[in-house]
């Protein structure tokens, strides 16, 4: 892609728009040479900021590493569940195999989601996943899951395991307890709320960048007329001020 060019919106069909100055030339994003004295001194030094910051997303890479080590501690009470499921599987009632089952599946959600923070969350905030870009393995969602997907992702993954909860408390009538139900109802309908709220903030800023971009792109075109054929001299400025 040439430099004189950024990409502006991915996700909404690539457009390629000019960086075009008021007086109608293409201003490069190539680094411009500042020359020395005091002003190339602080960009020097300013670029040594830049550069230690954009460095420092390497430091999430342990916590990435602390929740792979989680998923390990999982498998291990993953198998002691189940030998405890099997060894009773013969003697124990419908209801407490189901309860069991669940518990099993309740840790399965629980890896799901902790996979899908590390793989999203490196992805997003680290570097890409190069030994996984031409893998045949490679997950159809690896790659797709920007921040607000993993919100997403990550606040269905909690209402699902509180479903799972409170559907082994319910399995119990005998053993439940009115205010700890009511409590875990609570933070279940919280979780769902959450949800929606988080899905329809997505929902608006999707729909505005896409607008915003759309402007962009007209008011760009309006510049190109107006710069090559007269077209509408001045027409552009009304609709996009700025100039940009």
């Amino acid at each position: 892609m040439p430099p004189e060019y950024e990409f502006r919106g991915q996700e909404f069909a690539g457009i390629l728009r000019p960086r075009i100055a008021k007086e109608g030339t293409v201003v490069t994003t190539r680094e411009r040479n500042y020359g020395g004295g005091v002003i190339g001194a602080l960009k020097k030094f300013e670029g040594g900021i830049e550069s230690l910051l954009f460095n420092g997303r390497w430091l999430l890479v342990p916590f990435y590493l602390g929740l792979l080590l989680g998923l390990v501690v999982l498998v291990v009470k993953f198998v002691q569940e189940f030998i405890h499921l099997a060894s009773i599987a013969l003697d124990a009632s419908l209801k407490d195999t189901t309860i069991s089952l669940l518990e099993l599946l309740d840790i399965v959600l629980l890896a799901n989601l902790i996979l899908i923070v590390i793989f999203s969350g490196y992805e997003n905030f680290v570097s890409k996943i190069a030994v996984a870009q031409d893998a045949e393995d490679r997950p159809s969602w690896m790659g797709k899951v920007d921040f607000s997907g993993l919100k997403i992702k990550l606040i269905g993954s909690l209402v699902a395991i509180s479903v799972i909860q409170l559907l082994a408390v319910f399995l119990e009538p005998d053993e439940m307890n009115t205010d700890h139900v009511f409590w875990m109802i609570i933070i279940h309908l919280t979780f769902v709320v959450s949800g929606v709220l988080f899905a329809v903030m997505d929902f608006i800023a999707d729909k505005r960048a896409i607008i915003d971009i759309a402007a962009e792109k007209a008011a760009l075109e309006l510049q190109i007329l107006e710069k090559e054929h007269g077209f509408e001299k001045g027409y552009a400025a009304k609709l996009d001020p700025t100039g940009q």
